[in-house]
């Protein structure tokens, strides 16, 4: 969905306890935060951040799949208040290990179920999160989610990604998004039922190791289109305000590779 595709946010499937997967546990969270990774670009940050407090209009907001406070952090740096949802506990640890980190309130738990009280101005899930959760019935219980706990008036924020899959020829089910060399990431993908894995190789290259010379982590997504979120909103009550290619508002055409769309609680 994305060519710098990492994991953002806890992912499914159920495993024989009924518990939902942690794909973003400690060994995960540990790597996450790469300076060099064009995610934690200042003027990017800069950008989004600027797009979420007008969209917050001064009111509190509430960051589902918060992680390690990547734009939650710059963006109570803006006078936000700001809540978050969180699955992973070890992500959660380094955002507490961060300046400012302590004074955000984050719930442990599932962005498709987990209820906070109160309500807030603006809800927001960024970085091709939504697809971690990895069936049509949950991300539409997402979407309901969000709805709860916006004020009238209030607005649901999602960048993510477009489906690669126009750009992958009929029959083939195996896309090349990062070719390095100290990591190779394949995307697989199922068009029937909309289901993708992104495998991650990630290479030993200095010779120190003393165990195996590569890692595998694969991780299950369910990709979704435009028309299929603008749905997911109609159902949980929400109305369209817009989408965008990018923070800074330039169009969305059939080109472009991720958007940022806004939906409003009525009221």
């Amino acid at each position: 969905m994305t060519s710098n595709r990492k994991p953002v946010a806890p992912a499914e499937p159920n495993d024989d306890a009924g518990l939902v997967h942690n794909y973003f546990d400690a060994p995960v969270a540990a790597q996450y935060d790469d300076p060099a990774d064009p995610m934690f670009d200042p003027g990017l940050l800069d950008r989004t951040t600027a797009f979420l407090a007008e969209q917050a209009e001064g009111g509190p907001a509430l960051e589902f799949a918060i992680g390690t406070g990547r734009v939650a952090l710059p963006l109570a740096a803006r006078g936000i208040t700001v809540s978050g949802i969180e699955y992973s506990p070890a992500m959660v640890a380094l955002l507490r290990a961060k300046a400012g980190g302590d004074d955000l309130p984050v719930t442990i738990g599932d962005m498709a179920t987990t209820r906070l009280p109160g309500s807030f101005a603006l809800v927001y899930l960024v970085f091709n999160s939504l697809p971690n959760l990895v069936t049509q019935e949950r991300q539409v219980a997402c979407f309901r989610n969000a709805a709860a706990h916006l004020r009238p008036g209030g607005r649901f924020v999602l960048e993510i990604g477009v489906p690669i899959v126009q750009h992958v020829p009929i029959g083939q089910t195996m896309h090349v998004f990062d070719r390095g060399a100290r990591h190779v990431g394949i995307d697989e993908i199922d068009v029937v039922t909309q289901q993708m894995w992104s495998h991650h190789y990630s290479f030993d290259v200095s010779g120190e190791s003393a165990g195996p010379s590569y890692r595998l982590d694969s991780v299950p997504f369910r990709y979704v289109w435009p028309s299929e979120l603008d749905l997911m909103a109609q159902l949980a009550g929400l109305e369209k305000v817009g989408r965008w290619a990018d923070w800074e508002r330039h169009e969305f055409t059939a080109t472009s590779t991720s958007h940022v769309s806004v939906w409003r609680r009525p009221g």
